[in-house]
């Protein structure tokens, strides 16, 4: 990795002495804030040279780009499990697993969210083998690019970071939809603005603020889980007045299915679209100060979250709520607390405080989610823009280590959320969802290809699976189920799209779900014919740029050692 830090004047490196860790002399509380915004003093002594120009792409010079960003790295392995904990908690599981169930019944909805999550679960395991021997910047767009092909990398970076861009917006105006909930009279821009400021005054805080603001979003979201766990099955056993007793009768009557195996097919995707945002640990892996540690601590809580926040909470609801309940489809979006089974049970347990607090939940989710869209399309961006994918102005980071022009777009962007005052607010967003509808599919899939292909070039190079810091439990293996199972829920798209469950066939109906698919193809498809860029051989892989310890098999040999003398119930 580049030395270069050491020679620029005014830099001053931490104990750690990394990149992305500046630390000038005090200059006064306002000097301090208006100096944070000038250039990284790494980033305006490197311009580093562009990895694509005039026709031809340079995969060693985008890898090393990346290798030496000087985004900041205070993320600690508290911030990273609670990212990834409650990272992918939100309207997806409290509002929208309400419609799922509606469409699917309670067996379908159990089903397709066991599938989904067993999916994730190869998935993140694979990114995180990844992300711990490279933590670079932008991460799996990243890992496209160095181990896929150049143009699958950039046509996965701009759909990952189009994905967000859009969705804060989208998010800003859900949340103003939760607070209908009580028959505000305040006026929607009123809301809008107090979001909009809210998230943005956070990311400016760095990734310090963002890791803070989602410990703490993803604590509130995780309590409230457990304790609607613990509420149902006490709801479930006759614990409160004028129920009795259910058990199973709601799968005997109205029955476990509906709409047969097209309405299996159709929650299938839901419960796809529910746990996006799962995958934000990985890219954050760039800016946590210890990522060989930190990370697979972090990975390894996805089994859990899988199971414990949305399978036994799902099970709960397919108990206590009727498919055929009316109520389940009255919301008027995916952020309409009326139409969530948490909140139905709740009121039908005749629970009466109960219900505005879940909507205070649902209201922090969607906060969560748009904080987290800032994050996530700005460091895409930022990574993007080093590697010649994006213009330049991108790659801009100042000396706290913030992507700011990035952050700026997002914050831009943003603003869109206004036309929730708007009579077009629901045309306007139907089309918004739908660019970014199925963009956690084709990050997945990547995912899981970049890694099979990463295998393959470590075994081809003479490596071995013990030099490795971190290893994926479902392994190599589990890579291709996680890659298929994406192409399945592509292929289950495709179907509901082509013909809806209850809706004629159109082509309005068909591009408001699949407009994605046509959008990574025009990205592509031009990049590849324009800059020729070959599918990166095995033996061709840069499989050292970008590792953050040069001596990595003696330290795994000594941690080893100390291991094997732990006492047998620490081991």
């Amino acid at each position: 990795m580049s030395t270069e830090k050491e020679t620029v004047p005014g830099y001053s490196p931490t104990e750690t002495g990394e990149i992305g860790t500046a630390s000038p002399p005090s200059r006064g509380l306002v000097r301090d804030l208006l100096d944070g915004f000038k250039p990284h003093p790494v980033h305006a002594a490197r311009k580093a040279a562009a990895a694509a120009d005039a026709g031809h792409f340079d995969v060693e010079q985008a890898a090393l780009n990346v290798a030496e960003s000087p985004l900041s790295r205070k993320l600690k392995g508290r911030h990273l499990q609670m990212i990834a904990i409650g990272g992918s908690i939100g309207t997806g599981l409290f509002v929208g697993s309400g419609s799922a169930l509606s469409t699917g019944g309670p067996a379908s909805l159990l089903i397709a969210f066991v599938l989904i999550g067993a999916m994730l679960f190869c998935v993140v395991h694979a990114l995180g083998e990844m992300a711990v021997l490279f933590p670079i910047a932008g991460s799996f767009a990243a890992y496209s690019t160095r181990f896929l092909d150049p143009a699958w990398g950039f046509a996965m970076g701009w759909n990952y970071a189009m994905q967000w861009l859009i969705v804060l917006p989208l998010e800003i105006v859900a949340a103003t939809i939760t607070i209908e909930y009580w028959h505000s009279s305040v006026n929607k821009a009123v809301w809008v603005t107090l979001f909009w400021l809210l998230i943005v005054a956070i990311n400016l805080f760095g990734v310090k603020g963002y890791g803070e603001a989602e410990f703490v979003f993803s604590f509130i979201k995780i309590l409230a889980v457990v304790g609607f766990i613990i509420l149902g099955i006490i709801i479930n056993c006759g614990g409160v007045p004028d129920r009795g007793y259910i058990g199973g009768a709601y799968w005997k009557d109205p029955g476990a299915f509906n709409h047969g195996f097209k309405g299996l097919c159709s929650v299938f995707v839901t419960a796809a679209f529910a746990f996006a945002g799962t995958e934000l640990v990985g890219l954050a892996a760039a800016e946590t100060a210890n990522p060989r540690k930190s990370l697979p601590t972090a990975v390894k809580q996805v089994f859990w979250r899988i199971t414990l926040f949305y399978i036994v909470s799902l099970t709960l609801i397919g108990l206590l709520v009727e498919h055929t309940d009316d109520r389940l489809l009255s919301g008027s979006s995916s952020a309409d607390a009326k139409a969530s089974p948490f909140v139905i049970a709740i009121n039908d347990a005749g629970i009466k405080v109960l219900p505005s607090i879940m909507n205070v939940v649902i209201m922090i989710a969607v906060l969560s989610v748009g904080n987290s869209s800032v994050y996530g399309s700005s460091r895409t961006l930022a990574a993007l823009a080093e590697q010649g994918q994006a213009p330049r102005i991108f790659a801009y980071i100042d000396r706290r280590g913030r992507p700011m022009v990035g952050i700026a777009l997002s914050a831009a962007l943003g603003l869109l959320s206004y036309l929730a005052a708007s009579d077009k607010q629901g045309e306007a967003f139907t089309w918004m969802l739908a660019i970014s509808g199925l963009s956690s599919i084709f990050t997945w899939g990547s995912i899981c290809l970049a890694h099979i292909r990463f295998r393959h070039g470590w075994k081809k190079q003479g490596h071995t699976l013990s030099e490795l810091a971190y290893i994926s439990q479902p392994g190599y293996i589990g890579s291709w189920l996680g890659f298929l199972l994406n192409c399945l829920v592509l292929v289950a798209q495709f179907w509901v799209a082509v013909w809806p469950i209850g809706k004629e066939p159109s082509a309005h109906e068909f591009f408001s779900v699949y407009l994605a698919v046509p959008i990574v193809l025009s990205f592509y498809i031009p990049y590849k014919i324009y800059f020729k860029t070959p599918f990166v051989r095995s033996m061709n892989m840069d499989l050292v740029t970008g590792r953050r310890e040069v001596d990595l098999e003696r330290i795994l040999a000594e941690e080893r050692a100390e291991r094997a003398s732990w006492p047998a119930w620490k081991r």
